[in-house]
């Protein structure tokens, strides 16, 4: 009888181990449903809707970014980055007729040919998540309660950014946190994820430039002030008895120079900035900006007043706050709107990660 009771109780741990380990799965088993969920992505329904808030860790100041990720196979994206602190949207997108970075706020847009993002990687993608696991071999695992954390090599053609921490759901493998560090495991950039969600009735009609740039431009108008091309408010005219068409006389912040000139946070070393220069007569107020020393470089300020922008063919280069283009072979060039600015790099022998990093320091500068 004691013997029966042992083998009863034996089967009763035996099968309380195997329920316990039952749904629990090691690293190889998740990068093997990785690479599934990768394959399905790229299947012709593939699809995803994400969103979350974007922290970068750069300056004296961190700069909070509200981002919304939508994909459609095989190649069609929308990224909408929302500066927390100044309310202003940018909108990447990608479709049948290019890549595009709209600022509807200023009915604005660039328009460059690029195979972004296949050329480079994007924190807030998931498919930029997948890859980086999936590539790299010596990829470390962990569990964090509900998660799946991966710690593996940063790949964003930076060179501050060098590991990075990817938090995936264990029941369903949404993102839910990425963490990327410099090489001294200082977190630069931190992506949280309020909501992720697969299967999504995303049409094409979703990534059209013209019906983005339409919805957008109403939001603005239904939550803003009417204003003008330089992003100041239109003086009203009601009750004044000033008739339809009547236009108003220049106030002083609209003169050249009036905007002041926004000085990159960072310049390299054995660099500095020997002139600027206010361009007489320009409408769209350009200022230059020259540097020399171990590299030659200008920066060009402008608040141009054309409403599109069609770029050549170009690189389109993750900026972080947004997407710019890179052109020229010899004589880079760098082009970037932000919040009403558009700003150029150029140069014949700047490389092009002091390209960028200049170019990311210029986001939590005033005009001075």
């Amino acid at each position: 009888m004691r013997r029966i009771s042992w083998v009863l109780l034996a089967a009763v741990l035996c099968f309380t181990l195997v329920l316990s380990g039952c749904g629990k799965k090691g690293a190889d088993g998740v990068i093997k449903d990785l690479g599934k969920v990768a394959d399905k992505l790229e299947s012709e329904k593939g699809t995803y809707q994400g969103a979350g808030v974007m922290t970068i860790h750069t300056g004296t100041t961190p700069q909070q970014y509200q981002v919304e990720v939508w994909y459609q196979s095989p190649s069609y994206y929308r990224i909408s980055l929302t500066n927390g602190q100044k309310d202003i949207t940018q909108i990447v997108l990608r479709n049948d007729d290019g890549v595009f970075v709209l600022t509807p706020s200023l009915n604005k847009s660039f328009r460059f040919k690029s195979d972004w993002p296949e050329n480079q990687g994007q924190v807030y993608l998931y498919q930029t998540m997948l890859g980086s696991i999936l590539s790299d071999n010596t990829r470390q695992f962990a569990e964090d309660k509900d998660s799946y954390v991966f710690d593996v090599a940063a790949n964003y053609h930076s060179h501050s950014l060098v590991r990075q921490k990817i938090w995936l759901a264990k029941d369903n493998y949404t993102p839910k946190q990425v963490q990327v560090s410099d090489s001294e495991a200082k977190v630069v950039v931190d992506v949280k994820f309020n909501s992720f969600t697969f299967d999504t009735n995303l049409t094409k009609e979703s990534f059209d430039t013209n019906r983005n740039l339409s919805a957008m431009n109403q939001e603005s108008k239904d939550m803003m002030a009417e204003v003008d091309e330089n992003g100041l408010p239109v003086a009203s005219t009601e009750g004044t008895g000033e008739g339809e068409g009547t236009e108003a006389e220049p106030v002083a912040s609209q003169q050249l120079g009036a905007f002041g000139i926004i000085e990159p946070d960072y310049t390299p070393a054995g660099v500095m900035l020997t002139d600027t220069q206010e361009l007489a007569n320009s409408k769209d107020h350009a200022v230059i900006l020259r540097y020399d020393g171990v590299y030659q470089y200008t920066i060009m300020e402008s608040r141009p007043l054309d409403r599109a922008v069609s770029l050549a063919p170009a690189e389109a280069v993750d900026l972080g706050f947004t997407v710019g283009a890179m052109t020229g072979d010899d004589q880079k060039t760098l082009t970037w709107m932000s919040e009403g600015v558009e700003y150029r790099i150029t140069s014949a022998n700047l490389p092009r990660m002091e390209m960028i990093e200049i170019a990311a320091s210029t986001q939590e500068q005033s005009g001075k």
